[in-house]
């Protein structure tokens, strides 16, 4: 029997004051392939190309779903590396890690803090309506409509907003 394994991702919980108003991004889900995922609220985020470290992962799927730049990764500071024999290695701390346990494609989400540069697209060829929502807004929708949201985020965005 062929084993599958959990691909790994990342996602951004992007911070910035927007007119004096604690706010993070958010996005609609619009991929190729999203069936009934597409139309979901979600994070900028996404897979993890083979050998490529996660924080380049993050601003690389930041970048594309959004058009954002990432200036700061709650923890990157922090993390440590190390080459041993020609292997390098990488131990990182993310702000919330999320398993699927069943339905849908396994994933394992790293979830992170970030600040960002920039102002988000309007829309790309993953996402629509891109935009800065108060955290006040956020839990209100949250909370009221869990199933408006894209399911790996949920606990995560949860966790932001206790």
């Amino acid at each position: 029997m062929e084993e599958t394994f959990a691909k790994p991702c990342v996602g951004a919980i992007i911070e910035r004051i927007v007119d004096g108003v604690p706010c993070i991004l958010i996005q609609t889900r619009q991929k190729t392939g999203g069936d009934d995922t597409n139309g979901k609220l979600e994070i900028p985020a996404g897979k993890v190309r083979e050998y490529e470290n996660v924080y380049a992962a993050l601003r690389r799927e930041v970048w594309e779903e959004t058009g954002l730049r990432v200036t700061e990764i709650v923890g990157e500071a922090s993390a440590m590396s190390s080459e041993v024999a020609g292997v390098r290695t990488v131990s990182f701390t993310p702000y919330c890690i999320t398993q699927n346990l069943c339905g849908a494609y396994s994933i394992l989400l790293h979830t992170f803090l970030c600040r960002a540069e920039g102002e988000p697209l309007d829309e790309t060829d993953e996402t629509q309506d891109i935009h800065w929502i108060s955290k006040d807004a956020l839990r209100a929708r949250l909370w009221a409509h869990p199933e408006d949201f894209f399911f790996m985020h949920i606990n995560a965005l949860r966790k932001y907003l206790e």
